[in-house]
């Protein structure tokens, strides 16, 4: 670590030789970890929720398997215990995204303490994280998709709320936009001219997106008619609004989705993530090509699009083995 970092945690108690050393009956390990967590925060400027719900968490569990060994001392710390503990979250039945997690929490930890000379090697420099399987994507199908929409339009009859929301979840699957993207929309985004929306996406990247001819017809309705009957003679920013004339938080809008898929009787997870997913294999499915998708979602890295091709080639795996007389 810099000088300058070094010289910022001098001022602070020394756990191996300073005048507020903890005592024995305090557990030692929670007086590094505090430590660890002033580091993050001024030096790494972390959130308090970040390390809090993370870091704390996972060096919690650490420090009780610790003391289940009646290690006392972080320098009797080897890679065998670092092993024990990976074995026992396996144990735990814990998945190898938790424990992967968990080994860059140790990681992080330790090459802290070691640029601050509280250890003289660190037990987890060769130490891998476990192998992890691709997680597909969980999508609807275009039955799914079109009873979804067919409720979401029946719910509308003459309330400007549920007009907003039918008009959202249409463009949400027409477009694949992120729900974060989706509500972040401003007024100016939609060019009724060439039915594009530019969108801006992670990192500040943007991006044009066509939404296609119905979305393209909702959107100028809601644009014409319902949004400015919720507006009340008021201005706003926001392409879509609350009756507050604010923006809609994706919080909201993901409560307002998954009650839409219940009373469609979905039984899967419905989410503006999901419906994401299923815009991409559904365009895959129907002949797309894979870098138009991923210009339309936005990945900076075609090998994050790559992974609805994996969705489509179990679909047909599955079409194989039910119509091939020896599938």
């Amino acid at each position: 670590m810099a000088d300058r970092a070094k010289k910022k945690y001098e001022k602070r108690s020394r756990p191996n030789g300073g005048a507020n050393v903890p005592s024995p009956k305090q557990n030692f390990f929670y007086s590094y970890l505090d430590l660890f967590l002033k580091y993050l925060s001024a030096e790494l400027r972390l959130a308090p929720n970040t390390y809090n719900k993370s870091y704390r968490y996972d060096l919690n569990s650490f420090a009780a398997f610790l003391e289940k060994k009646n290690i006392e001392d972080l320098k009797q710390i080897d890679k065998s215990d670092i092993r024990d503990y990976i074995s026992c979250c396996r144990n735990n039945h814990l998945s190898s995204r938790s424990i992967s997690r968990r080994i860059s929490t140790l990681k992080t930890f330790f090459r802290f303490l070691l640029a601050e000379n509280y250890i003289d090697f660190d037990p987890t420099s060769m130490i891998e994280h476990p192998k992890q399987g691709r997680i597909l994507p969980k999508t609807l199908t275009v039955n799914e998709v079109d009873i979804l929409l067919a409720v979401s339009e029946n719910l509308d009859r003459g309330k400007l709320l549920e007009a907003r929301n039918h008009v959202m979840l249409h463009l949400l699957y027409a477009t694949g936009l992120r729900v974060s993207e989706l509500v972040n929309l401003s007024l100016v985004s939609f060019n009724r001219h060439s039915g594009n929306l530019r969108v801006l996406g992670k990192g500040g990247k943007e991006r044009l997106v066509p939404i296609g001819e119905q979305a393209r017809v909702l959107l100028e309705e809601y644009l014409d008619d319902i949004r400015p009957r919720l507006l009340h003679g008021k201005t706003s920013p926001s392409l879509f609004i609350t009756r507050q004339g604010r923006a809609m938080t994706r919080n909201r809008y993901w409560q307002i989705l998954k009650d839409i898929g219940r009373q469609a009787g979905i039984n899967k997870n419905v989410s503006p993530h999901g419906l994401r997913h299923s815009f991409a294999t559904h365009l895959l499915e129907n002949g797309a090509d894979l870098r138009s998708v991923q210009l339309m979602l936005g990945h900076s890295d075609i090998s994050t699009t790559q992974l609805y091709t994996h969705v489509e080639r179990s679909r047909l795996k599955s079409i194989h083995k039910k119509f091939h007389p020896r599938g």
